[in-house]
């Protein structure tokens, strides 16, 4: 009783099956009574197209209306550089992602500084060391203009943000300390 599968496996290859005469026209018979075709006028193609107009015109009035709102507390950066001429992101893409993560970082920490009379001190200081890096920007940014794009000048300007934005955080630490110092004596005393 034993059978070898791969022996009928083989034999049922070689045969040739068949379909029954006008099987191919009867399946096509009733795929055509099951789904009948049917012809679309003009005007529903009409409508599909205004459809899509009307989804991209809408699309790009929200997109343009949520890319100029501002949040409600912006910071502006003291001494602001002016661009004259290339910047660091005219250079390349890549450029202008690095250039963009760190004025946006920066813009994001200044926004997050709490502010206040004990802490003014702390802050003045270092906004005084945040406003030289930006003189030193606007003067590496019109070297950029002047001689030409070098990696002398591009790493120099990077480094810049770089500075601007560990600067930023050393601060918003060195107020963390001075809060947490203030809250302890505070505490010392109340006890």
């Amino acid at each position: 009783m034993k059978q070898d599968l791969r022996e009928i496996f083989k034999a049922e290859r070689v045969k040739k099956h068949q379909l029954k005469e006008g099987h191919e026209a009867r399946f096509t018979k009733r795929l055509e009574e099951a789904f009948p075709e049917t012809k679309r006028s003009r005007f529903y193609l009409f409508g599909i197209a205004a459809s899509v107009v009307v989804l991209v015109g809408l699309s790009f009035v929200f997109f343009q209306n949520t890319a100029t709102e501002e949040p409600a507390k912006t910071v502006v950066i003291p001494n602001k550089p002016v661009h004259q001429g290339i910047s660091l992101g005219d250079l390349s893409p890549d450029l202008k992602l690095v250039e963009t993560y760190y004025v946006n970082s920066i813009n994001l920490e200044l926004a997050s500084l709490e502010m206040s009379p004990d802490n003014k001190v702390v802050v003045d200081d270092f906004m005084g060391r945040i406003s030289e890096l930006n003189k030193e920007y606007n003067l590496l940014n019109n070297e950029l203009n002047e001689v030409g794009p070098n990696e002398q000048t591009i790493g120099a300007l990077i480094k810049n943000l770089q500075l601007r934005l560990q600067l930023l955080l050393k601060l918003k630490e060195k107020l963390h300390q001075l809060k947490s110092s203030e809250n302890e004596t505070a505490t010392t005393n109340n006890a």
